[in-house]
C-alpha cells in the first residue's frame, strides 16, 4: 500500500487546506497517511520549514507551492 508522509504543523492554514485535499482523494485511491508533525523532529523543522505543507510519497516530493487537488490527484495516481 502507498504510504503518503505529510509534513505539516498545529494552527497551518495551508495545512488544513492540504489535509482536506488528501482526504477527499483518499476516498477514491487506496493510501496510508501518516501525519508529521516538523515540530516533533529537529530535522524535519530544518528542512521543511518554509515548504510545509509537504508531502512525499516513494520518490515523489510536493511543497505548498505544488499542493492542488490535480497535482496531488497525479502524484497518488503515478505512485500507487
Amino acid at each position: 500500500m502507498l504510504q503518503v508522509q505529510f509534513y505539516t504543523k498545529n494552527n497551518c492554514s495551508l495545512c488544513d487546506d492540504a489535509y482536506a485535499l488528501l482526504m477527499m482523494l483518499k476516498r477514491y485511491y487506496d493510501f496510508e497517511l501518516v501525519e508529521l508533525d516538523i515540530y516533533t523532529n529537529d530535522e524535519w523543522l530544518e528542512e521543511y520549514q518554509l515548504l510545509i505543507p509537504a508531502v512525499r510519497m516513494n520518490d515523489t516530493f510536493l511543497t505548498c507551492e505544488e499542493m492542488d487537488l490535480e497535482t496531488l490527484e497525479h502524484a497518488i495516481k503515478n505512485n500507487v
